[in-house]
């Protein structure tokens, strides 16, 4: 079992789209028992929110449907999931200086799955136009690829 959790700042924009993106990978390889995929976010300000409706509205252009909910990274995460995969270098400091010292998760960038991108972030498209999202979605299309890809070798 692969447990992944994508998080960014809010967990409106960039992690449930990566969270959306990846499920839909694996639902359609047929490998989703071998998957839990969620998603959170660094801080709690829109905990109990839908996705941003504007990402929602991008996502459903490219054939996705959204319906995570926006929670908040716990402690309990670091404990739970194999990777925790962040969005940008400021996700990545917040999670590691979060992380207890019994965290079985490694803390990755998800750029660093990417393969066509040469990109160090995924940009906060949160307010930006629509540009910013759609190319979110490109970035995030391409490193759930080759993060999926890189699981699939390891196993």
């Amino acid at each position: 079992m692969n447990r992944i959790l994508f998080v960014c700042l809010g967990n409106i924009c960039r992690s449930p789209m990566a969270e959306t993106i990846m499920q839909d990978m694996v639902e359609k390889e047929g490998v989703e028992a071998d998957f839990e995929i969620d998603s959170a976010g660094i801080i709690s300000y829109h905990e109990g929110e839908k996705a941003d409706g504007r990402m929602r509205n991008f996502a459903y252009q490219r054939g996705y449907f959204i319906t995570h909910i926006s929670r908040p990274v716990t402690t309990d995460d670091f404990r739970h999931f194999d990777y925790i995969v962040g969005m940008d270098d400021e996700n990545i400091r917040a999670l590691q200086s979060r992380a207890p010292s019994d965290s079985r998760a490694q803390i990755v960038r998800m750029t660093d799955f990417c393969r066509e991108y040469t990109t160090d972030t995924v940009p906060d498209p949160y307010y930006g136009g629509a540009q910013g999202f759609t190319y979110v979605i490109d970035v995030l299309e391409d490193a759930c690829r080759g993060m999926l890809d890189f699981l699939k070798e390891k196993k």
